[in-house]
């Protein structure tokens, strides 16, 4: 593709957050990622990125962040299971749809809305963003969030079109398995379950190059430099095969940057391919 993509990486606020959530291995206790029984003194701030492929086919943005309403009320919009084992923190000027608007860029002129997978802190925006054309998640995503599974509140997408889409087989992921946006392979949503059952990692290309946006399929460098599991997962083996799948992309010529959506060494910038 001869005309260039822009990738626009944002900070939609923050997610206060046990250690045990990027890296299980801090703690023996399995369910130590949830805070339940451990001091709240540990928690620490990751950033919840969002980010803005500027596509010569149209505008992508890939997952949404943290709703306006946490600012006022946080347990009655993500509920208080969920407000339990993540906390937010959005300052004025950083939910998504107050950074279009520095863009000059409504909801409504987004082509699609990807969700990486629908936990609360990628999921909670939703509503700022539903005048968008096409909002969608994977198919096995979108049937484990059906089921009741404690993770995950629908309350984020009443009123919204979330629509399923259906992976196929290709040369790209872990797996096997990916979904191409544009059908040119310059966005693919690719098979990464391990963190949950319909998990998908962005990759964005063109011109030789690539970017991959990892979701919570790892949380810092560490995650695919040393194989290191976040503590919510589904599946410990389909998590390692994909961190190590990462691993060996992040190594290729080509590949100009990996991002985790929680990675403190991350900050807001512009990506040209």
């Amino acid at each position: 593709m001869e005309k260039k993509i822009k990738i626009h990486v944002f900070h939609t606020g923050e997610v206060g957050v046990d250690p045990a959530v990027p890296f299980r291995d801090v703690s023996r206790n399995p369910i130590a990622y949830t805070g339940l029984f451990r001091s709240k003194k540990r928690r620490i701030l990751l950033p919840v990125s969002a980010y803005l492929i500027e596509h010569p086919k149209g505008l992508v943005l890939i997952d949404t962040g943290w709703h306006r309403d946490v600012r006022i009320d946080q347990i009655k919009h993500m509920s208080w299971k969920l407000n339990f084992a993540s906390k937010a923190r959005l300052p004025e000027g950083e939910a998504i749809d107050e950074q279009f608007g520095k863009l000059g860029i409504k909801p409504r002129d987004l082509d699609y809305v990807f969700l990486t997978h629908l936990d609360v802190d990628h999921a909670s925006g939703l509503e700022l963003v539903k005048e968008a054309k096409h909002i969608m998640t994977s198919k096995e995503e979108l049937e484990a969030a059906q089921k009741g599974d404690i993770r995950y509140s629908d309350r984020f997408w009443n009123g919204v079109n979330l629509e399923p889409f259906e992976m196929k087989v290709s040369s790209y992921g872990p797996f096997g398995r990916s979904y191409d946006v544009f059908g040119d392979e310059s966005v693919l949503l690719i098979d990464v379950a391990g963190h949950t059952k319909g998990t998908s990692l962005v990759m964005v290309q063109n011109q030789g190059q690539f970017v991959l946006l990892t979701g919570d399929t790892g949380y810092a460098k560490e995650s695919w430099e040393e194989l290191r599991l976040p503590g919510p997962v589904d599946d410990k083996e389909k998590m390692r095969k994909t961190l190590k799948w990462v691993q060996e992309m992040s190594k290729k010529e080509g590949c100009v940057e990996v991002l985790a959506t929680h990675d403190p060494e991350v900050i807001p910038h512009v990506i040209e391919l």
